[in-house]
């Protein structure tokens, strides 16, 4: 059983979020797998989805709901998990095979190389896949002195990056973040959608816009000065697969 994790908390994403996940799950694997979902609220969510409690974690209130929260997914035991698990943000889209995430260097933490710092060793977390257990210092350090750490690194997957013991980047065609690799540059946002490659299994929605909103051509922008290069056209293909 191949088991994939997401988390939910707040409200900016809410149980639908966790079931357009658990569908896309369910047509991109081909081996039995699970969606285990952390949240501190199951209320709509699939009743096959199984849901568990967000593990405890020394946060200043302000960060309580930001990714440092995610740490709790290096903590030892982990619910009745074990094993490999993919963990997989709810602002992306599936597009391609997860059971290729699961062979791809078993054993391992796997990480998005993030887009904006190609070079510098740094992972993006949105999609990860790790062995439970292995690397509970990351979790353990953290809890040790919270205060050194938010103090050393501005996030959380910053801090992974430069304190886990074993690495290693996905494909780099694997996964594309929406905004930085798929939208066309100005001028030409405002007059081609962005393409999906063949190759991408997962599409990062970090940031503005949403799924949503980028599959209708919305992108929300408080500054008026920002409309004037901040846009998306409507991206159909966001539908097929989301």
């Amino acid at each position: 059983m191949q088991t994939v994790i997401c988390m939910k908390w707040g409200t900016r994403y809410g149980p639908e979020f966790v079931n357009r996940l658990w569908g896309a799950v369910r047509r991109n694997t081909v081996r039995p797998t699970r969606l285990v979902c952390l949240t501190d609220d199951d209320t709509g969510v699939d009743p096959a989805v199984e849901c568990r409690s967000i593990p405890e974690i020394d946060l200043p209130p302000d960060l309580i709901n930001t990714p440092w929260r995610k740490l709790t997914l290096w903590k030892a035991p982990l619910h009745d998990l074990s094993g490999d698990v993919l963990f997989l943000d709810l602002d992306l889209v599936v597009t391609g095979s997860l059971d290729d995430m699961f062979d791809f260097e078993a054993g391992r933490y796997c990480v998005i190389e993030n887009w904006t710092q190609r070079g510098q060793g740094n992972g993006n977390t949105s999609a990860f896949r790790f062995p439970v257990g292995e690397h509970a210092y990351i979790y353990d350090n953290f809890q040790a002195d919270p205060q050194r750490v938010l103090s050393s690194y501005r996030v959380e997957q910053l801090y992974i990056s430069r304190e886990i013991k074993d690495m290693v980047f996905w494909p780099a065609l694997w996964c594309a973040s929406f905004k930085h690799t798929l939208l066309p540059r100005w001028p030409l946002n405002f007059l081609k959608a962005p393409e999906l490659p063949k190759e991408t299994k997962i599409v990062a929605f970090t940031g503005k816009p949403d799924q949503d909103e980028a599959l209708r051509g919305e992108w929300p922008v408080r500054a008026g000065w920002k409309k004037l290069y901040k846009h998306v056209r409507p991206t159909p293909w966001i539908a097929e697969h989301w």
